[in-house]
């Protein structure tokens, strides 16, 4: 099967050379100059991944993406963008980008988080089940997450770290491992972003319910901790 690839980016020069090495790969990739023309193209077909830069004529990468998260389109997403600041992550992250190469990069680092992005994506595809801690639930068939009768509404990379510590509660993964598993190996950013996104889980999983999961390992990570019964 061909993987296919939507790539959104205005510099017709980067834009080029990142369509070459991709379909060098052997993906099949189709280029728009604009955020208006490359939302059309997200909702009038399906992809495997859409690569999509931030500034962008037309439409910006961001209000792009946040219109194809508002209609329920789950296809991954890179952004590519000049802005490298954890304010801009953690927005890109929030819409729902899966994510986020700064420029200038080099183009085997992107095929690296794109190989790394479609593999994520294939391996939860192929381990559909339902994962429990305590009375919270998380089923990766249809993305739900809750805890008791209580439904609770995640971002897809919230959604993403608290897969990652279920499968793994019990156990005190460091901020590196975080990033590394969930973000790609290879991102580029601060490790606080991790800090961010624990803050974000403890306000929707624990706050006003007992008992509490997620737990802080001072000066080492943070753990999904299921009380023994």
């Amino acid at each position: 099967m061909t993987v296919s690839i939507l790539l959104v980016e205005d510099e017709e020069y980067i834009a080029r050379v990142v369509q070459l090495e991709l379909e060098h790969e052997g993906y099949e990739v189709t280029v728009a100059g604009n955020g208006g023309k490359g939302l059309e193209l997200a909702e009038t077909r399906s992809w495997h991944l859409i690569v999509l830069d931030v500034m962008l004529p037309v439409m910006n990468g961001l209000e792009v993406l946040r219109r194809l998260r508002q209609s329920e389109c789950l296809t991954p997403v890179i952004m590519l963008t000049a802005r490298d600041g954890t304010c801009d992550v953690v927005e890109a992250f929030n819409l729902g980008a899966n994510d986020y190469v700064t420029k200038p990069f080099a183009a085997l680092e992107l095929l690296a988080r794109v190989r790394n992005l479609l593999n994520l994506v294939q391996r939860k595809e192929e381990n559909q089940e339902i994962l429990h801690a305590a009375d919270l639930t998380l089923d990766l068939r249809s993305r739900k997450v809750a805890r008791g009768e209580d439904c609770i509404d995640l971002t897809p990379k919230e959604f993403d770290l608290l897969q990652y510590m279920m499968q793994h509660k019990n156990r005190v993964l460091s901020r590196e491992e975080l990033i590394s598993e969930v973000w790609g190996y290879d991102f580029v950013g601060d490790t606080n972003i991790v800090d961010v996104y624990i803050r974000y889980l403890r306000q929707k999983i624990d706050k006003g319910r007992q008992p509490k999961l997620i737990r802080t390992s001072r000066g080492v990570g943070y753990e999904l901790s299921v009380p023994q019964a």
